[in-house]
């Protein structure tokens, strides 16, 4: 592999989505030892022009192997255009010493690194980093130790909150991701379906899919053959306390001195990363030059930017081209070059339902109004063929709405915010597969005369009740086509125990009304005249999720389950309604 870079960087040109025509030739230092603080070296490839001089410098750090990802273009790219590129591996990863306990080393061996990069022969002081997904992640965790000579910041598709927005989401455990990045891939490599054996050593086929169904969850990890202490401490750490307070980046944007860009998709997994790492920025970041220059792009994608994800072409524009984005905005900081970034609004955002996209001077947009759409049916909204009802004005009856929720029949998981090598598809899908079930309430309005534009946070106010101690509440907003095409457009979950917030745990009274808001990330989209607005709402998403086994027992913890009878009321008294953040339909 090194011999094919060393090969890569003697070509004459080497164009990636359409950049200029590359200005250097380079040459490539490989396995650089790095020294940590504590005596760990890291071991990463330096990736520089070839002539004598002082340039700027950007850090890829990664778990997945400096010669996986260091054979990508983005190196060899920055290295082309006059930037000393450093892909590294992190702690404990490949050929990196120490030991890897993910997340919990990537702020002071990021803050190390850069540094170390600063003062080198070959460097001019000026430091940025780059990636996406976990590489984006470990720039957060750099920024916030706030190193001297990092200058700006590239976090694609990144967590903020390893917590609120990566391994948990509402309370809820991000089951098939976390089995599938932290155990079956460790974290590289997809499961795939192969022989286990029982403790009895009978073989039987055993694929990921069914891992997924495994109680209790604390010791699922041993379906896959090993014992993994990163899953059983995520488990065993059902709440957001000092366990993850210790990783968290919303708990520090004030110490964060340089801009940060961020770029998401609304089908993204960590699609509130993306938007509270910019309104985390924006309202409290660490001096004014950091919180005026930080920007943020979302698209119609997953993780990473697509013209066509899930069931939908969204159109040419909708592919934008990263590396592009990158450079420019490394011109910009590094170089100080003139380029009109800062002559541009911070935002852009792309209209689902018009594909289009739209530049704002904040997120959400300031003209957004948030206006409730309330449920109500006729007590019958259960399934598709049911009679539950959106409308813009509540009803003055109090009415409800009930189902059973039966953990061993879950609602399984179609489309929405997942990604990575787990066994379901993530994007826009058709829900009406799931609509035919009695344990989904579907609620409709009317046909739309005018198109109804929706841009930034999307929450649910619920007023439900549950026989049990606990369970999830899973709700999702739909945009339905002229043809039924009932496309997801936004969801969100919340675990009934963290209803007063996720650091804050207290089981349910059987049967007393209580009134949840759930949290639905964001996104934009336009309700075209003819399309109709609907909200889904059910009690599971699996195996996206785990499955609430509606006991009240800590997460992990049990091995039976209970079917629970659940209620969801609308009316004057207790309206139920979905928030949505209207805006002029561009």
């Amino acid at each position: 592999m090194r011999a094919l870079l060393l090969l890569l960087a003697t070509l004459p040109t080497f164009v990636v989505h359409g950049e200029p025509a590359p200005k250097e030739r380079i040459t490539i230092d490989a396995h650089v030892a790095i020294t940590m603080r504590d005596g760990v070296k890291l071991y990463g490839d330096v990736y520089r022009p070839n002539r004598d001089g002082k340039f700027p410098v950007i850090v890829i750090r990664t778990p997945y192997g400096v010669q996986r990802d260091g054979a990508s273009t983005s190196p060899i790219a920055f290295a082309r255009q006059g930037y000393v590129a450093m892909m590294i591996d992190v702690r404990g990863r490949f050929e990196s010493e120490g030991n890897w306990d993910p997340f919990r080393d990537e702020a002071n061996d990021g803050y190390d690194i850069i540094e170390w990069a600063a003062v080198q022969a070959w460097s001019n002081g000026r430091v940025g980093t780059s990636g996406g997904s976990y590489l984006g992640h470990n720039q957060w965790r750099a920024a916030s130790m706030a190193p001297p000579h990092l200058v700006a910041s590239f976090p694609a598709v990144a967590s903020t909150s390893i917590y609120k927005n990566w391994a948990f989401y509402g309370g809820a455990f991000r089951l098939s991701f976390n089995y599938g990045w932290g155990v079956s891939r460790m974290p590289f490599r997809i499961m795939q379906p192969q022989y286990w054996h029982t403790e009895s050593g009978s073989p039987y086929e055993l694929s990921y899919d069914n891992i997924l169904w495994t109680l209790p969850l604390k010791t699922a990890d041993l379906a896959a053959g090993r014992q993994v202490k990163h899953w059983r401490d995520w488990v065993e750490h059902q709440s957001f306390d000092a366990y993850w307070k210790a990783i968290d980046d919303e708990e520090r944007f004030e110490k964060i001195q340089t801009p940060m860009h961020t770029l998401g998709g609304y089908f993204d997994i960590f699609l509130n990363g993306s938007i509270n790492g910019y309104t985390g920025m924006r309202n409290r970041g660490g001096n004014e030059r950091a919180r005026l220059q930080s920007r943020m792009i979302l698209g119609p994608w997953g993780h990473g930017p697509s013209q066509k994800f899930g069931d939908i072409d969204f159109g040419p524009t909708a592919m934008r081209d990263q590396p592009a984005m990158e450079l420019r905005w490394f011109d910009f900081h590094l170089k100080n070059e003139a380029n009109g970034l800062d002559k541009e609004p911070p935002v852009e955002f792309f209209f689902m339902g018009i594909n289009k996209w739209q530049k704002a001077d904040n997120w959400p947009p300031a003209e957004a109004t948030y206006t409730p759409v309330y449920l109500t049916s006729d007590g019958k909204a259960n399934s598709g063929r049911g009679n539950g009802r959106l409308t813009f004005i509540a009803a003055q009856a109090t009415g409800n709405d009930q189902y059973s929720y039966d953990p061993n029949q879950p609602v399984m998981t179609l489309g929405g915010n997942n990604c990575c090598g787990t066994p379901t598809i993530a994007g826009p899908k058709d829900q009406r597969p799931l609509e035919i079930r009695n344990d989904v309430l579907v609620y409709s309005s009317e046909l739309l005369s005018d198109p109804l534009a929706i841009a930034g946070p999307v929450k649910m106010k619920l007023h439900a009740a549950t026989d049990g101690r606990d369970t999830d509440w899973m709700v999702k907003l739909i945009d339905v086509y002229p043809n039924g095409f009932a496309m997801n457009v936004a969801e969100g979950i919340l675990r009934a125990r963290f209803r007063k917030g996720v650091d804050q745990m207290e089981l349910l009274e059987p049967n007393k009304p209580y009134e949840f808001e759930i949290d639905m990330a964001g996104t934009a989209n336009v309700f075209l005249p003819g399309h109709r607005i609907r909200v889904d709402i059910t009690s599971s998403n699996f195996p996206q999720f785990d499955r609430n086994p509606n006991t009240g027992a800590a997460l992990g913890a049990d091995a039976k389950t209970r079917v629970a009878r659940q209620t969801i009321f609308h009316g004057s008294l207790k309206p139920s309604a979905i928030i949505l953040p209207i805006v002029k339909a561009p």
